[in-house]
């Protein structure tokens, strides 16, 4: 039966039994099935495995018989012309059945014509306005067995309605085989149901979900996903079944403490999502059958009684599991009264934004009323298999089935989760199900969920390689040591100046007198104010022969820091230049100018003897920003240097003909590898001139002239020196070594396209240890790390070294589940100078080490590991922020930003007054100089382009609302991005926008159709849909009554596309000059007269 056009009139009616509203959630599958109606979302498929002698006619007979019984199968719906959608019931409706007799072919080949029919039928779909939605096969595989499949659209029916549908047809068929007659009971028809919602108020159903959702803004976020949420694709599935002692464990657990089985299931659902996203209050979905007890004969009645509501749990780690779940049920018993709401409402009434997606999981705990004795057909027939093969439009889906065991299996979107993800999430809720049978008289904070093969496996990947060094090393003692190996090999080059390792330690040896003439001692600390210089190489040197530790002061710094420094330190003493003496002239400390120490006498010159050896444990100081404004000093150890370097000769091993550049501002340490790895291996260190490190076309040119082999860049300065002129001559190079910010892909392989012969590292490390902790040697095109990430993974950690990923509660996070980085191992700093109370902060009892002085240092930064055990670095745990209610990292959009052709480099930030800015370079070539930067405003296609290509890719709420377009992203003197200089700098007002009015006959229409679709008297042509409270069924109502009006076949999702009248209305005008003239419609332009008053009168009619 096909649903008349609504203008037809005559024999058609007769042809109806019955036209009714649809139920809420037919009214959601109706929407999703229109928007995308080659998806495939909400196909059924059932296939049965028959063991037996079937009679295929007494068979179809039995479905024909069916079809007559239940007008559900019999229903067709219509949308277009109407002001709501309806369905239809036809008085006689044949359902098409076919027969296929595969008995010649092997079974193999069954199986895979199986396999392949399965799928055609799936994509094949139903036209919804066509009854019926549903097809029958029934193929022939052997004499005695039969694959029968039952297609047919979730519109119609629920799993319960099936179960009803199979008992009723087989016991049809046994009557039919046996030509006897049976009277089976006519159950209410689906028109009762659709009449009993009709009569629910929906005021108290408000009041009661606007309580109970109040104060939720932040959707639960599953992090293993790929945070796409305009994504859709095929559903995958994967499954489990809890072993036998385990699902009767639980079964006396709800018996004995009186609570359901589905509530124990939705509970440790919840506490699952809890520690997977680090949140204590979660919302998930869960599917109530709809079935009103105060309906008469609701359970045997057919249809579609199924309702998806929210569930919102209150996780306490330390609450006691019983009681917990006890509460929890008597919270979901309060729902079963209101369980008929659509949620579409409880949607609207929820304070999240609209067209905010209230959860992305659901729960489905299948419990159907299928007859055994189906199974078993008329007595001659056996049903071996029933396979359900279902679609939803949720990411992810738990579909509980309990039998003789419980089953448990995930439906999940393919382009959102990985395989080896969702069977890592089955496995965590089997154990965390494992683990309440085993003990429920625990808190919820000590149920296992990791299972023990995967506490064992990151315990693996938690530690580095275990090497011995001496507690009692020190820095210096390596250089001596090679020194005695290469004492004419070149140390150091300057410029046009060089020294030999045996010039240098000569030097050096003979400051560390004068510095221990001076009072210097073992931990003294010493500043060092020069610029790079063949003085910084012997200073840094002799402060530590002296047995002090450096503390380097960037002349570059503001006096005021370096006084600071200077007073937190109460150095005796500052090694500087003689040009550099006005800048540190505000301190009275003792200074000595480097460079006038003479050169020692062939007879004096001093050597490493014991009297210049003292045994010290810090090596250096170096001061990072904090975030009270006040910066910090992280106090490292010889111990922990010398582990460092020591790992890294091992691992990339420089020989005397290496030659590595020290460009790296000494007050970052980095410049520690740098000097001291070049300086304990025989290779020679080449110093940039001051300031050199900031000049990409100095660099390329030094490192052509100098022949340098080995380079340090962080990624936002390698961007640039990647597009340096004259690049390709730098042939000289072997390794380059990354560390300092993410590194992405898009620049690894930049990188591999200008050098392919050269080795890349990605290092990772805080300034809190000794400089690097993890590392990862990047392959060209290499297969990413992880599917759902842009960057580079940061590895494993170094030799004797130990990595952390911890939830809130210092517990391991498994695999692809975000937690805070942790550290531990020689490489950890002492704490910072003179903070106590911040070092106990941020250095904590190390609680996986017997050793009570061990410490693990919180690096405040987020990882996961990845499948192979290396981590991935996700960015600062406060880099995270809030947009709409949705937890956004930043580092996406810039990622995604960055994909785009002309952008060169993009961060993302939002600011006090909640916009979110993109600032940008681009390789369109230097902004006029008059207009450093322009907002999005003033650059309108350029601001167009990148708002659609964004629009593409991501959901509309990290879009940002201005783009900032600069000549240079600002650096700090570390050649790190300087994300505070962004946020001060003057970011133009957008303009205002508000009731700005139709301009044309089309948007005075649109805003008449909104005003009447939102019941709203203004409407601003630059108003979003969706924020004037739009959401999905009204966006259907939309656009049928724009199709209506303006004669144009309107795609639903060009109004998700263009949610704004102003976006919106240039694109049906292009649908109007392409629709063929039709001389029987006049066009007149309904909407100037009618305004902003009620279309009724037009579209109604």
């Amino acid at each position: 039966m096909t649903v008349p056009n609504s203008n037809r009139q005559g024999d058609a009616k007769s042809k109806i039994e019955d036209i009714y509203p649809l139920s809420p959630m037919q009214q959601g599958m109706l929407f999703h099935s229109v928007y995308a109606p080659n998806s495939g979302v909400y196909v059924e498929q059932i296939s049965v495995e028959i063991a037996g002698n079937l009679d295929i006619q007494a068979f179809e007979r039995a479905w024909q018989e069916i079809s007559q019984r239940h007008p559900v199968l019999r229903t067709a719906f219509i949308w277009e012309g109407v002001n709501s959608p309806l369905q239809v019931v036809g008085k006689e409706v044949r359902l098409p059945f076919s027969f296929h007799d595969w008995q010649p072919i092997s079974q193999q080949q069954q199986q895979g014509q199986i396999e392949i029919l399965l799928k055609a039928e799936r994509d094949r779909g139903f036209p919804l306005s066509k009854a019926p939605l549903m097809r029958l096969i029934c193929i022939r595989l052997t004499e005695n067995s039969y694959q029968f499949i039952w297609t047919h659209h979730h519109i119609l029916l629920d799993g319960w309605s099936t179960s009803l549908l199979l008992n009723e047809v087989f016991s049809l068929y046994r009557a039919n085989c046996q030509n006897i007659e049976i009277n089976l009971a006519y159950p209410r028809p689906y028109r009762d149901y659709i009449n009993w919602l009709s009569q629910q108020s929906l005021a108290a159903a408000e009041s009661f979900w606007r309580e109970k959702l109040q104060g939720f803004i932040t959707p639960t976020k599953l992090p293993i996903d790929s945070q796409n949420p305009k994504s859709q694709n095929h559903n995958l599935k994967a499954k489990i079944a809890l072993k036998t002692a385990i699902y009767s464990a639980l079964q006396a657990l709800t018996r004995q403490y009186q609570i359901t089985l589905s509530t124990l299931l939705q509970a440790a659902w919840a506490l699952l999502l809890s520690r997977y996203s680090g949140e204590s209050d979660v919302v998930f979905g869960t599917t109530v059958s709809g079935r009103p007890a105060t309906l008469s004969g609701a359970a045997e009645m057919v249809g579609l009684f199924i309702n998806t509501l929210p569930v919102r749990a209150n996780v306490d780690l330390a609450a006691s599991l019983l009681p917990w779940l006890q509460e929890f049920q008597a919270q979901q018993a309060e729902i079963w009264q209101y369980e008929y709401t659509p949620l579409v409402q409880i949607q609207k009434w929820s304070d999240l934004p609209a067209n905010t997606a209230l959860f992305d999981s659901i729960v489905v705990f299948e419990n159907f009323p299928f007859d055994p004795e189906t199974e078993r057909g008329d007595g001659n027939l056996t049903i071996k298999e029933v396979k359900v093969v279902e679609q939803t439009n949720y990411p992810l889906t738990l579909i509980v089935k309990p039998d003789r065991e419980l089953e448990l299996e995930l439906l999940y979107l393919a382009d959102r989760f990985t395989p080896n993800a969702i069977a890592r999430m089955l496995q965590h809720f089997q154990t965390l199900l494992e683990s309440i049978a085993g003990n429920p008289h625990q808190t919820l904070s000590q149920l296992s969920w990791i299972t023990q093969e995967e506490r064992e496996e990151i315990n693996q990947w938690n530690n580095g390689a275990v090497t011995d060094i001496s507690p009692d090393i020190q820095l210096h003692e390596l250089f001596t040591a090679q020194v005695e190996k290469t004492p004419d090999e070149i140390a150091v080059v300057f410029a046009d100046r060089q020294l030999t390792y045996r010039e240098l330690d000569d030097r050096a040896n003979l400051l560390a007198a004068h510095l221990q003439s001076w009072g210097i001692e073992s931990d003294s600390l010493v500043g060092i104010c020069v610029e790079r210089s063949l003085e910084m190489a012997i200073g840094l040197l002799g402060v530590l022969k002296a047995g002090g530790a450096y503390v380097p002061l960037d002349p570059n710094y503001p006096q005021e820091r370096i006084s600071l420094i200077l007073e937190e330190t109460q150095t005796p003493v500052i090694l500087t230049q003689r040009h550099l003496l006005a800048h540190l002239s505000q301190s009275s400390i003792h200074k000595v100018c480097l460079e006038e120490l003479t050169n020692p006498a062939a007879g004096e010159r001093r050597s490493s003897a014991t009297s210049l050896q003292s045994l010290s444990n810090l090596a250096y100081v170096i001061y990072t920003s904090g975030s009270t404004g006040k910066p910090k000093g992280a106090m490292n150890t010889h111990l922990g240097i010398c582990n460092r370097l020591l790992w890294m000769q091992d691992t990339y091993q420089l020989t005397t003909s290496d030659r590595v550049l020290q460009k790296t501002p000494f007050s970052f340490d980095v410049s520690v590898w740098e000097f001291f790895w070049t300086l304990t291996t025989g290779a020679t260190l080449v110093i940039a001139k001051p300031e050199g490190h900031r000049d990409s076309g100095y660099l390329v040119e030094l490192i052509k002239e100098k022949q340098i082999t080995t380079v340090h860049f962080v990624p936002s300065m390698l961007e640039i020196f990647l597009e340096e002129a004259g690049i390709e001559e730098c042939q000289s190079l072997k390794r380059v070594i990354c560390s300092g910010e993410a590194l992405s892909f898009a620049l690894q392989e930049r990188f591999f396209d200008r050098f392919p012969a050269v080795e890349l590292h990605n290092l990772y490390g805080p300034t809190e240890a000794a400089i690097d902790v993890t590392f990862w040697q990047c392959h060209r095109r290499g297969a990413r790390h992880c599917a759902h990430t842009s960057t580079v993974p940061i590895g494993r950690a170094i030799a004797n070294t130990q990595i952390y990923i911890l939830d809130r509660d210092l517990q391991p996070v498994p695999v692809g589940i975000p937690g805070e980085l942790h550290i531990g191992g020689m490489g950890l700093a002492c704490g910072y100078l003179n903070r106590p109370e911040l070092t106990e902060e941020k250095f904590i009892p190390n609680p996986f080490s017997q050793e009570t002085a061990s410490k693990l240092y919180k690096t405040g930064d987020l990882a996961r590991y990845g499948d192979d055990g290396s981590i991935e670095f996700l960015g600062r745990c406060d880099f995270q922020v809030k947009i709409r209610g949705f937890r956004v990292e930043l580092g996406e959009i810039e990622a995604v930003l960055q994909q785009h052709p002309k952008v060169k480099q993009a961060i993302a930030a939002l600011h006090e007054n909640g916009r979110l800015i993109a600032y940008l370079t681009s390789y369109e070539g230097r902004e006029e100089k008059d207009s450093p930067l322009l907002a999005a405003e003033g650059l309108g296609e350029r601001s167009k382009s990148l708002r659609q290509f964004l629009q593409a890719k991501l959901p509309e709420y990290m879009v940002p609302s201005s783009f900032v377009f600069l000549e240079a992203l600002p650096l700090t003197s570390n050649g790190k991005l300087d994300r505070h200089t962004l946020k001060n700098l003057e970011i133009p007002e957008k303009q205002t926008k508000l009731a700005a009015p139709p301009r044309n006959p089309t948007e005075e229409t649109l805003v008449a159709i909104w005003s009447e679709i939102l019941k709203l008297d203004s409407i601003s042509i630059h108003d979003n849909f969706f924020e004037l409270g739009g959401h999905s069924l009204l966006a259907t109502q939309a656009v049928s009554k724009i199709r209506k009006v303006l004669q144009i076949d309107l795609p639903l999702h060009l109004l998700f596309e263009k949610p704004k009248i102003a976006d919106l209305a240039p694109e049906i005008e292009k649908l109007q000059l392409d629709r063929p003239v039709d001389t029987a419609i006049a066009l007149t332009p309904i909407a100037r007269s009618v305004r902003r008053v009620s279309l009724s009168s037009v579209v109604d009619k």
